[in-house]
């Protein structure tokens, strides 16, 4: 299975739709293979989900995702594991080991910024559907 991180500085990036880079990784039952961090090449929301599935991307971890892109995401066959947060290689290790909470009711509709002035999500209450 291969795995998509949204990814900054070892950690979890919080705004899908404004990710500059993604660790990508491979998951053989419970081993995890070193990722690859690669950039999203300026692209944007939906178009991220074709950016994910061009790479041969089964599952994806964030934090907070919007609804056009959660379904842009189901569209290209990619489960989503949202409003997750912490370190990316962490995160990969518990989806191998069956572990990984997320929140089903991750939903981030606040694009171009929040009343705190962040481009994040995770300062608010954004949290799509979780894959199981």
């Amino acid at each position: 299975m291969n795995v998509a991180v949204t990814y900054e500085d070892g950690g979890i990036f919080q705004h899908f739709g404004h990710t500059k880079q993604f660790k990508l990784y491979e998951v053989d039952g419970s081993e995890v293979k070193p990722g690859d961090v690669v950039s999203a090449g300026g692209v944007g929301h939906g178009a991220l989900a074709g950016f994910l599935k061009e790479r041969g991307v089964d599952v994806l971890i964030c934090g907070g995702i919007g609804g056009g892109a959660q379904t842009a995401l189901a569209q290209a066959g990619i489960k989503l594991y949202g409003g997750v947060s912490g370190s990316a290689d962490e995160a990969v290790r518990r989806l191998a080991e069956g572990t990984l909470a997320c929140n089903p009711n991750v939903q981030c509709s606040r694009h171009g910024g929040h009343e705190d002035g962040s481009r994040q999500c995770g300062a608010h209450s954004c949290g799509g559907s979780c894959a199981r």
